[in-house]
């Protein structure tokens, strides 16, 4: 058994998240950490709602509430739609917890006292018509190393270049369009430069990494700058040094927070669960973690802050970059195991844009459909190495050909016959060549499927598993049980209809991680009673140091099926099913086509 950290993305939460975010960080995080668990390993999965920054101001301020009422209203929404998905966090929290600044801040003291914070003189932007400053993100312009026009002032997304947004050629304002003005303001930056040999030689040694990631990574190696990690804000976390820690002016800003979450998401989940101290089974570098495992799950334009920017921190509080020093109070923490990037999710072939109503957002999805439904969308045509495009075609065409035809229509039809003819799971007798033919394709699937989706292989991995489904209805189609009526076929007609069943259980368990929900019916139908894809729950806490309570995602993840296959039973009793999913209309596509362009 191995500690297995699943650091997923926090959202941030400014709004609704559609469905192209949870294609990135909520599904595949999941399905791995379900198999992990099923597997027999101790995961600690966690995350939370990104609650400061700018943008937060900004929205907040269009909307006439505080950033705290903003983060509040979304904070809840978020959690409601990733509960709804099924994702089975041990801990998703948010980053205004007291807990939470706590953490920043020991992190932020460590880096300074060790010399990889340090304050400098630039130049800030600001908005002519407000004085209010302008967020990095929320300046555009033209990028002055590749000429991409629509470069944001804190990178490039077309070269991947870290900018600061005075580089911009023609900047302007996102807000309103206007020039801001650059005007001399003191803040501290994190010496990346001090970084960069420590985090070539670990890059060096990742081995299975997705490609792209790993040479995106590399390539940010060969210019690191000084990076600002405070901003002229209200609000944020405050900077933990005498004669900044009481300004209102000044703020760390959230790209150096957020990334944090992760450790303190994983200490807050270890103070509510009795044992203050068990985080450090997954993050200590000596000692209770050193052989832990611990992998990041994002979209691709979070690679720069996982695979360079969080791995700075932790060398830095370690004590481990060129100008060495001493570990903070938490000790040596490790660093990730593995980056795991998708790339994008688009929609009818435009890129998701709220403001341009080319968007599905969750909560919007699972109300007219079901979560499994998109689950499997996710896995078997997400954007696990390359960009893909959502269309309600393919949505349509998945679901009925593959999710209703394929696995619902063997679940469907072995239960019924057997509930028909038997009332019960039937005793097999003797086995034919066929027969164990197809138990030992169910049974090799589970070391198949496993190890894929153990190196991120999700869409390969699921594809294994339909493949189980297709030779369980094809041995079906070709035993035809239900061509044997008469008495002394009865035993064979009970053979089939035994060794069917089996593989549907065998099979039903293979793909648990993927389609939880639907799992637990069809064990159900199968007779089993309990818990076999547990779920999250939602529940209402008190902040563990006196701030406001909120919703977290939590659950018990320790019941449930294991990675394996476990003998039917015969003579459990069973009913006649029904289906598990649902069959979509063609009409689906236009209704759908139309609200997207209404």
């Amino acid at each position: 058994m191995s500690h297995v950290l699943a650091a997923v993305a926090w959202p941030y939460a400014n709004g609704p998240r559609h469905i192209g975010h949870v294609s990135g960080f909520g599904v595949p995080s999941d399905v791995f950490s379900r198999y992990m668990r099923m597997a027999g390993h101790d995961v600690l999965m966690v995350s939370g709602t990104d609650e400061h920054g700018t943008p937060i101001q900004v929205q907040a301020d269009a909307d006439g509430v505080t950033p705290r009422e903003l983060a509040d209203r979304y904070n809840r929404v978020i959690v409601e739609d990733l509960h709804g998905l099924g994702l089975s966090y041990d801990l998703f929290t948010r980053t205004t917890t007291r807990n939470h600044y706590a953490v920043v801040q020991e992190l932020f003291g460590a880096l300074h006292r060790n010399g990889y914070i340090v304050a400098r003189t630039t130049l800030g932007a600001k908005s002519p018509s407000t004085g209010r400053t302008l967020p990095d993100r929320y300046i555009e312009g033209t990028c002055p190393i590749c000429g991409y026009e629509s470069a944001r002032g804190d990178q490039c997304d077309n070269c991947g270049n870290q900018l600061d947004p005075e580089q911009l050629i023609n900047p302007r304002s996102k807000i309103n369009g206007e020039t801001p003005e650059f005007v001399e303001t003191e803040h501290f930056f994190l010496d990346l430069p001090a970084f960069a040999e420590a985090i070539g030689n670990w890059l060096d040694q990742r081995e299975n990494w997705r490609p792209n990631v790993l040479k995106f990574s590399r390539n940010l190696l060969d210019d690191l700058q000084p990076r600002a990690i405070t901003r002229d804000l209200e609000w944020g976390v405050p900077i933990p040094l005498d004669g900044w820690r009481d300004r209102n002016d000044k703020r760390i800003y959230v790209w150096f927070d957020a990334v944090i979450g992760y450790l303190s998401a994983s200490i807050e989940w270890a103070r509510r669960s009795g044992d203050p101290e068990a985080w450090r089974k997954w993050w200590s570098a000596d000692g209770a973690g050193k052989d832990s495992l611990a992998y990041y799950f994002m979209g691709k334009d979070n690679i720069v802050f996982h695979s360079v920017i969080w791995p700075a921190l932790l060398l830095g509080y370690s004590g481990e970059g060129d100008k060495g020093g001493e570990p903070g109070e938490l000790g040596r923490l490790n660093l990730p195991t593995e980056v795991v990037s998708s790339e994008y999710l688009t929609m009818e072939g435009k890129k998701f844009s709220s403001s341009r109503r080319v968007v599905i957002y969750v909560r919007d999805f699972l109300e007219r459909y079901d979560a499994d439904a998109l689950r499997y969308f996710i896995a078997a045509a997400g954007p696990e190495s390359n960009d893909t495009d959502f269309t309600w075609a393919e949505f349509v065409r998945r679901n009925n050909d593959e999710l209703v035809a394929g696995w619902g229509n063997l679940v469907n039809r072995s239960i019924s016959m057997a509930a028909k003819n038997f009332g019960a799971i039937p005793e097999a007798g003797e086995l034919t060549a066929e027969d164990e033919a197809l138990l030992a394709v169910a049974k090799a699937g589970f070391g198949t499927v496993g190890e894929l989706i153990a190196k991120h292989r999700q869409k390969a991995a699921i594809g294994e598993a339909m493949k189980v489904v297709a030779e369980a209805n094809k041995y079906l189609s070709e035993q035809a049980p239900w061509k044997l009526k008469s008495e002394e076929d009865k035993p064979r007609q009970a053979t089939i209809l035994h060794v069917a069943l089996q593989v549907v259980s065998d099979a039903n368990t293979i793909l648990t991680p993927f389609l939880p929900h639907s799992a637990q019916k069809v064990f159900e139908l199968l007779g089993g009673e309990g818990v076999h894809a547990p779920m999250p729950r939602i529940d209402e806490v008190d902040d563990l140091d006196g701030g406001p309570s909120y919703p977290v995602l939590r659950g018990d993840y320790t019941v449930g099926a294991r990675w394996e296959s476990v003998p039917l039973v015969a003579g459990t009793p069973m009913s006649a099913p029904k289906p598990v999913f649902k069959k979509l209309e063609p009409s689906v596509i236009e209704e759908e086509l139309e609200r997207l362009g209404s």
